[in-house]
């Protein structure tokens, strides 16, 4: 990652309509996403499984996401990571899924 996401603090980036968007699993966010997805680590069960839907992958890093423009959607946002490929978002997902395991 860039110099925009502090590794320390479990940051992850992700490039969303040219923009850089700093992901944090932070205690807010994390209850966020597991409010709308469901437990945590039966979201990292279905990861590790291959089972994990796009869906859900848009929901944790949604959740996760720093400052977005307010100028990008959600739809907007879940677009430009289809766009983009799951090869891309993966090592963002793997360090946010380290970070549920882990804990900081």
């Amino acid at each position: 990652m860039s110099a925009l996401a502090n590794p320390v603090r479990g940051e992850a980036e992700v490039r969303i309509a040219g923009e850089t968007i700093v992901l944090r699993p932070s205690f807010a966010a994390l209850v966020a996403a597991e409010g709308e997805i469901g437990p945590l680590f039966a979201l990292v069960e279905r990861a590790a499984a291959g089972a994990l839907s796009l869906g859900e992958l848009v929901a944790l890093f949604w959740h996760c996401q720093g400052e977005t423009p307010a100028a990008i959607t959600r739809a907007q946002f879940g677009e430009a990571l289809v766009e983009q490929g799951l090869a891309a978002a993966t090592p963002v997902l793997r360090v946010l899924l380290g970070q549920i395991l882990a804990g900081r």
